[in-house]
């Protein structure tokens, strides 16, 4: 069951204002506990709470809580297990350390290139990083309406799921 959501206004053209295709779901699947309820706090168009909502799970979108910031400091009211989410690529890094300060379970649909950058390697060595790794490229839903394949690969960056290795490549 999904809590209905609004889209967030997001300039058109933007490059964060690329919508999660629901098969990216498909890999991250296996390492969910069916019982957990999950926040995503950038839902854009819901492609990521709709894909888990018909699976089963009880996902809060992002407009749960009416004008908070997912990386201020304030604590959120609602009770949620884990958070998965395509954050912003601009916001990647505030994402990541945020997810870590909230301490719940998390997956994370970024770039590759999401292992760059020193203060993120600050944060993986603190507090540990597992990639769901798939073996394509996902085709993401475009400002245009239509579907684009992402020039680069996306994975999960995860933490507190579990998983049985820390790199997990998976066929899609």
């Amino acid at each position: 069951m999904a809590i209905s959501h609004r889209p967030p206004s997001m300039k058109q053209g933007s490059p964060d204002d690329f919508q999660s295709p629901k098969k990216a779901i498909d890999c991250l699947l296996p390492f969910l506990n069916s019982g957990w309820i999950i926040w995503e706090p950038a839902a854009g168009k819901g492609n990521i709470v709709n894909a888990l909502s018909e699976k089963g799970f009880l996902v809060f979108g992002s407009d749960i809580l009416s004008g908070y910031d997912f990386t201020s400091s304030v604590q959120p009211n609602i009770k949620f297990d884990c958070i998965i989410t395509n954050p912003p690529y601009s916001l990647k890094e505030e994402f990541l350390k945020r997810c870590y300060e909230l301490g719940k379970p998390f997956a994370l649909l970024m770039p590759l290139t999401g292992l760059e950058s020193e203060a993120r390697q600050k944060l993986y060595r603190k507090y540990g990083i597992q990639l769901i790794i798939p073996n394509k490229r996902f085709n993401f839903e475009t400002p245009s309406g239509g579907g684009s394949t992402a020039w680069f690969l996306t994975c999960w960056y995860t933490h507190g799921l579990n998983l049985p290795k820390d790199l997990n490549f998976v066929e899609i």
